[in-house]
Order: structure tokens, then sequence, then C-alpha cells
């Protein structure tokens, strides 16, 4: 019985020593999914314009000023709701949905969205 406690014992130290080694980095990923939320739920608004200017460079002026108006509209929900998600769920540290990152990150990219996953 003794043997036994004492391994018990052991096994928790070892966990809780290998806990304390993963929640160093914790703070820095909840406080930069935080900021991260707030950033795309604040400039969701400037995909319309992004995806005109990407879509416009791609199939021509006068489809990117149409077609990437409203595609720029779908964007800027995307974004928005999923900055906000990102502020809701901020304790739990997970990759943004949408990529890239942040509206000035590869600003000549198309936005694109992915499952999240955990860092």
């Amino acid at each position: 019985m003794k043997k036994t406690i004492q391994i018990l014992f052991v096994l928790l130290i070892f966990s809780l020593s290998t806990n304390a080694a993963f929640a160093q980095d914790y703070p820095s990923k909840v406080g930069e999914k935080l900021g991260i939320g707030i950033a795309n739920a604040v400039t969701g608004v400037v995909e319309i314009p992004k995806t005109m200017i990407v879509t416009g460079h791609k199939n021509g002026a006068s489809y990117g000023l149409t077609a990437g108006f409203f595609i720029g509209l779908v964007h800027t929900i995307g974004r928005s709701v999923s900055g906000a998600i990102d502020i809701a769920t901020f304790m739990v540290p997970t990759t943004p949905i949408v990529q890239p990152n942040l509206i000035w990150d590869d600003f000549d990219k198309e936005t694109t969205y992915a499952a999240a996953k955990m860092r």
C-alpha cells in the first residue's frame, strides 16, 4: 500500500511539473487570440474594398466593382463573426478561423476560412 502511494505521488509531481511548463505559454496564446478577435470584429468592414481590389486584379475592374462588392459583404460578415467568436472563446487557445489572421496581413490575398485547431 505504501509503495502504491509513493508511485502515485511521484506521478502527481511529474504531471504537475509538465502542466506548469505548458501553462507558461497559455497567457500569451489567450492574449493573442483576444487581440486577433477584437481586430477582426472591428476591421471586418475593410473586407469590402479589399475584396473589390483582389477580385478586380484577377478578373477585371468591372467584375471587381460589382461581384467583388457582394463577395466583400460576405467576407465582412465572416470576418466580423469570426472575430466575435474569438472574443467569446478567447480562454480556449485555438487558431483563428479566418485566413489571413488579420486584414492587413497579405492584403493582396483573398480571405479564406478554415476549421479552428488547438494552438
